[in-house]
């Protein structure tokens, strides 16, 4: 495939907003060097911000295209995208991080954190890193990120712990989100894109995914849990007594049919929004049982997604010749490789849109891209929900990517081995 100069353009810009992602920390740093306050010190704030580099870019890109091609064309190319995805990532992230939602999901990683027959911290900690992921495959996985990194900031990322505590816990949040919502095939962006194409339905899920990234999930936070044994043994954790238990059981039923509708109705957004409407509603007059409503951090992720969409909607004609021409082991290794660069969503709706594929072919492009969302912030959908919710715990730098992706490559190869090697159903 021929680039045009629409594809050239935003080649060059996405590989600009790739680069600024890892350049987030230092801009941040440098905000320190202007006065609190100034325009200066601001902007670099801002430029720090991983949330708005590739809405930021997606805005340049939009402006080159209207400079160079014309307003028309551009105007033309915005019209046909779909932007149902970020739509939804802020309909069902503001709707889960509520807290009846949060009170209900801690309540049940307690729950299952004392069934275990294992020390009280480790158990906690081993249950929030494994079953409240897995929710993911029920109630999506943005809402699952949103959940489980909130219940991590509460219990942990709140007290003392050491920088290797936060990047090891971190980047196995983020792998085991990517592949704990695939034991269904309506709740990870990645199949979702492809499952009506495809025909993978809830058995196919189970038998081919499913059941291998249960597995992953739970070797990985296993890991994690025994890698930070001593720290966990040191903490007291927040006596599960705190939970508040001031949220009357009708109210939580009612936000949790509010989580399925806005679920069931995924693929709609005039519908979904509309739903969510009623929810502020809901929560508006329930004001005594609420806490602040995550809108800015709801919208930021959305926003960073759109960026997604934009960018990632003229890249075919590089990511389309070089995934067809791969074998299938190749293939899965390329698409981990390349999901860190690019959101797995794109890639293996992109991979969807090869004519005449095998089943191996699927197998390998969908497997790829679900073990490779956890190597970076820009990976898989929900991860921006949960560096949202964490970043301001990891210093005035913020999140270093280089530093996530290190600890996030014996989680993701765990996820790899078990979808790669583990026989299907």
């Amino acid at each position: 495939m021929n680039p045009g100069t629409m594809e050239i353009l935003a080649t060059v810009i996405f590989s600009i907003a790739v680069a600024h992602t890892f350049l987030c920390s230092r801009f941040q740093h440098l905000a320190g060097n202007y006065p609190e306050g100034s325009i200066a010190e601001n902007v670099f704030h801002l430029l720090g911000e991983v949330e708005i580099v590739f809405g930021l870019w997606a805005g340049v890109l939009v402006i080159a295209l209207s400079l160079f091609v014309g307003t028309h064309e551009a105007v033309r190319y915005t019209d046909r995208l779909n932007f149902t995805e970020p739509l939804f990532v802020f309909a069902i992230m503001a709707a889960a991080a509520t807290r009846p939602v949060i009170d209900f999901a801690t309540r049940s990683v307690l729950l299952f954190g004392r069934i275990l027959p294992l020390p009280r911290e480790f158990a906690v900690y081993f249950s929030a890193l494994s079953i409240a992921p897995l929710f993911g495959s029920f109630i999506t996985e943005p809402a699952a990120m949103t959940v489980t990194a909130l219940i991590l900031r509460k219990r942990y990322y709140e007290k003392n712990i050491s920088a290797y505590f936060k990047y090891i816990t971190l980047a196995v949040l983020f792998v085991n989100v990517s592949i704990g919502g695939v034991l269904t095939p309506y709740a990870a962006p990645p199949v979702l894109m492809v499952a009506g194409k495809w025909n993978f339905d809830l058995a196919f899920m189970l038998g081919h995914f499913g059941w291998k990234s249960a597995v992953a999930t739970m070797i990985n936070a296993f890991g994690a849990a025994f890698l930070l044994r001593k720290e966990l043994g040191s903490l007291n954790g927040a006596p599960e007594n705190s939970v508040r238990a001031s949220v009357p059981i009708w109210l939580t039923v009612i936000h949790l049919l509010f989580l399925g509708l806005i679920v069931i109705s995924a693929h709609h957004p005039v519908i979904f929004l509309g739903i969510f409407m009623f929810f502020l509603g809901v929560a508006t007059i329930t004001r005594e049982y609420q806490d602040e409503l995550k809108i800015r951090e709801s919208l930021l992720v959305a926003f960073f997604l759109g960026g997604l969409v934009v960018l990632g909607g003229l890249q075919a004609w590089w990511l389309e010749p070089l995934i067809r021409g791969l074998d299938t082991l190749p293939l899965f290794l390329g698409a981990t490789a390349l999901t860190a660069f690019t959101d797995n969503a794109a890639l293996t709706y992109l991979g969807s849109q090869v004519p005449n594929v095998s089943d191996a072919f699927k197998y390998a492009l969908v497997g790829g891209a679900i073990a490779g969302g956890g190597l970076t912030v820009i990976a898989n959908a929900p991860n921006p929900a949960g560096y949202s919710i964490l970043q301001d715990r990891f210093g005035p730098d913020g999140i270093s990517p280089a530093k996530l992706a290190l600890a996030a490559l014996v989680p993701t190869l765990v996820a790899m081995a078990c979808l790669w090697l583990l026989p299907s159903f």
